[in-house]
């Protein structure tokens, strides 16, 4: 006969309160943070302008949205940008973690600090010190000179990522790789960044999400030709309410959401 099921044993009086009053603050704090997206998405839709007031349910400002030139060309600068400064950033801030890790400099604690910066530094401060930088260097403000600071302060992120997986890296993989006859290179390549690819893609998702998303650095270091999207959604919001910010935002959102059920899905099928 199978065993019988033990029952869980009931908890204290003071402890299923104090569970209900976790529980129903969690809730709330979910519905602070998610409620005004709800809203926002369900207003993307409305025929009026004004969000507070609901007219009918339409797709004309989906249909705007596509039909704006300016928007749509910072998108795409916005988009060129941060795929750039994400490669950049992914490269610089993995091998720098690597070299940290892996040699002892006379003043690594310094270098480190000194990387660590752009993390903490208010964005004003940056973004006039960078522009200070490139007009004594004569360096044209447009695509490179956004790209470079985008850079700057991206790569502290992936480099502090890898670095945290290296700290728990057994130090015997790269021994054994090199004892069997592989190079320093490919002991790196072929041992070392598989064990580092999830720090690196969380690194990179961070670097792509802080490079799409910048402003005020983006504002003293661009030019007219290198407008992004942030700068652009900006200018509309400052002339008054936009329903087309709304559609544009639900579009962001749903992206979102398929973009995180697309990396589930794939963490699950290399789990298998």
């Amino acid at each position: 006969m199978p065993a019988p099921i033990a029952k869980r044993p009931l908890l204290p009086t003071g402890l299923r309160l104090l569970n209900w009053s976790l529980g129903a603050w969690t809730a709330l704090v979910f519905l602070f943070l998610y409620l005004p997206i709800a809203v926002l998405v369900f207003y993307s839709f409305n025929t009026s302008k004004l969000n507070v007031v609901w007219e009918g349910f339409t797709f004309k400002w989906y249909a705007a949205l596509v039909e704006n030139t300016p928007l749509l060309s910072a998108l795409k600068n916005s988009l060129i940008i941060a795929a750039v400064a994400t490669v950049l950033s992914v490269l610089i801030g993995t091998v720098g973690a690597w070299l940290l890790h892996r040699y002892r400099y006379r003043f690594a604690r310094s270098i480190q600090t000194l990387v660590c910066i752009p993390m903490i530094m208010p964005e004003i401060v940056m973004g006039i010190s960078l522009l200070i930088l490139f007009t004594v260097s004569q360096l044209e403000l447009g695509f490179t000179t956004v790209i470079l600071s985008h850079v700057t302060f991206c790569f502290p992120f992936v480099l502090v990522a890898v670095q945290a997986r290296l700290h728990g890296l057994d130090p015997a993989l790269e021994e054994a790789a090199l004892d069997l006859g592989a190079t320093p290179l490919k002991a790196f390549l072929l041992v070392i960044m598989p064990c580092l690819l999830p720090a690196v893609i969380s690194g990179g998702l961070m670097a792509f999400t802080l490079s799409l998303d910048e402003y005020i650095i983006t504002v003293f270091t661009n030019g007219l030709e290198s407008r992004t999207l942030p700068q652009e959604v900006f200018g509309l919001a400052r002339k008054g309410l936009n329903p087309m910010l709304n559609a544009m935002s639900a579009v962001f959102i749903v992206t979102t959401i398929a973009f995180v059920l697309f990396s589930e899905y794939l963490r699950r099928l290399a789990a298998r």
